[in-house]
């Protein structure tokens, strides 16, 4: 059984395979392998990880998959998706899917190193900021309840299942309500700069977003756009006029 700081390495190449481990140990991290994406897809729906490395083409079940699948389960498993630089569509499919990192190969070990830390830095920050909000951990507005401690939201007492990135959309704008974001900053301040040009995968977010928070879609009460500029969250006074 996989302890809470080992990774699980989803990948067919066996020398990539061999420098991530290798790689991964300097960090602290051990490592479960897959060679093929249907495997993977099991150990990580069966098993909690620090971080999944997660290949695109893989034999039996491509990478896309695996993601989207993983997610479907577990909406906070961190993924740092390995792709191709001729693979640009579907490294846009990958970050709209929910991979939280990239590298594109042929990678550097720095720049897979640098990743990896940035990754698990982020994910030890909303531990910590969910931490430091015991005393105030949730918002409640309108009839949306943002439980930061557990990481859950709910409407209308029904729990919503949100990604991870998902979740960091909408506890940004409840945090913030009535100010507005472009998408460049919601890019910048969710995704980080290395994603520098994928505004459109924002756009994919907020309308997923809306689809799971909002009664009506087309017509958004909470998540609203500004048009021109991008997008804010509705103040309390709008939501009882």
């Amino acid at each position: 059984m996989p302890g809470p700081d080992t990774a699980l390495i989803i990948e067919d190449d066996k020398d990539i395979a061999d420098v991530v481990a290798l790689h991964l140990k300097d960090l602290g991290l051990d490592t479960e392998r897959a060679v093929d994406g249907r495997t993977g897809l099991q150990k990580a729906l069966e098993n909690r990880y620090a971080l999944v490395i997660l290949d695109l083409m893989l034999p039996k079940m491509d990478g896309l998959a695996v993601c989207a699948r993983i997610r479907e389960k577990n909406p906070a498993m961190p993924i740092l998706m390995l792709t191709a630089k001729s693979e640009e569509i579907d490294r846009v499919l990958g970050l709209e899917i929910g991979a939280d990192e990239y590298v594109t190969k042929p990678f550097s070990v720095r720049e897979l190193v640098a990743r990896v830390k940035a990754l698990l830095r982020r994910v030890q920050v909303d531990k910590a900021a969910a931490a430091g909000e015991s005393e105030k951990g949730r918002i409640e507005i309108g009839t949306l309840v943002l439980d930061f401690d557990k990481r859950k939201v709910t409407r209308e007492g029904a729990t919503i299942d949100l990604t991870v990135k998902e979740f960091e959309l909408l506890a940004l704008f409840a945090r913030t309500p009535g100010r507005t974001y472009s998408r460049t900053d919601l890019l910048n301040l969710v995704w980080g700069y290395q994603f520098e040009g994928y505004e459109h995968t924002v756009n994919s977010h907020i309308n997923r977003l809306r689809a799971k928070i909002e009664a009506d879609p087309g017509h958004p009460l909470y998540l609203r756009t500004v048009w021109g500029v991008g997008y804010r969250f509705a103040e309390a006074a709008e939501l009882s006029s």
